[in-house]
């Protein structure tokens, strides 16, 4: 009788430490903006996506959890400032501007910028030459090479309009309210295939994607750094590339 207390009594305490354990982990918030596929959109009410599965993946790998938070592109950099986010996952590219007030990880993708018209209107690469309107979401790297490239230069006479999400660009291209949309190649890629859009050309940025944590956070971005070379390493990379670029 007394052996039985006592592994009783061993077997609730292993039971307690486990859930104490599991009590323990820690759960980052992850700020995305849910408007970038195949990286993240929404799906039955669900943000999914390429950064998303990421994430999680390397929260798993380092014994963290996660909760994405959906926001504007251009509002990540502040939330990860204020303390509101922990890490941004968002198809961010690494520059030497954003590195002023972020650290990045190792970078995980790479892209450049095309650029989208309406399935069958007479547009093509002239569009971001005179008197057209072009669409870009705001605090991109397609905004800043729009801006700084065509419309600072006077290369392009129409308006630059800004957007919070690039499904809203998409669908003011489709009603007619633009003549083209700039945005990262995947994602143009993606849209091609969901919308009566074209890619119509490309320009070669180099841009390398990379997952960002407030300025000075070293342990957490050695985590990121650790779990995303074990997501590498394991495979799980690849299986992630095939499932969202295939």
């Amino acid at each position: 009788m007394k052996f039985k207390i006592t592994l009783i009594t061993m077997l609730s305490l292993l039971l307690v430490l486990a859930m104490g354990s599991m009590a323990l982990a820690e759960t980052y918030v992850v700020g995305t903006s849910a408007g970038f596929p195949p990286f993240e959109y929404v799906e039955n009410g669900q943000i999914v996506g390429f950064d998303v599965d990421l994430i999680k993946a390397i929260g798993e790998t380092q014994g963290f959890d996660v909760e994405v938070k959906d926001m504007s592109f251009d509002s990540l950099i502040a939330g990860v400032k204020t303390g509101n986010l922990d890490i941004i996952a968002a198809g961010m590219t690494i520059t030497d501007q954003r590195e002023k007030a972020v650290d990045f990880s190792e970078p995980y993708y790479s892209a450049d910028q095309s650029i989208i018209v309406k399935e069958g209107s007479d547009n093509d690469l002239t569009v971001l030459f005179g008197d057209h309107d072009i669409g870009v979401q705001t605090g991109t790297t397609g905004d800043i090479w729009v801006t700084d490239n065509l419309s600072k230069k006077g290369i392009l006479k129409g308006r630059v309009v800004h957007y919070e999400v690039f499904v809203m660009a998409v669908n003011d291209l489709m009603n007619e309210n633009l003549d083209a949309v700039v945005l990262d190649s995947p994602v143009a890629a993606r849209y091609a295939e969901l919308k009566p859009v074209t890619v119509v050309g490309k320009v070669v940025t180099g841009e390398q994607y990379g997952l960002a944590v407030n300025e000075g956070n070293t342990e957490l971005l050695n985590k990121i750094n650790a779990g995303l070379k074990e997501v590498i390493d394991s495979g799980k990379m690849n299986e992630l590339l095939a499932k969202y670029f295939q």
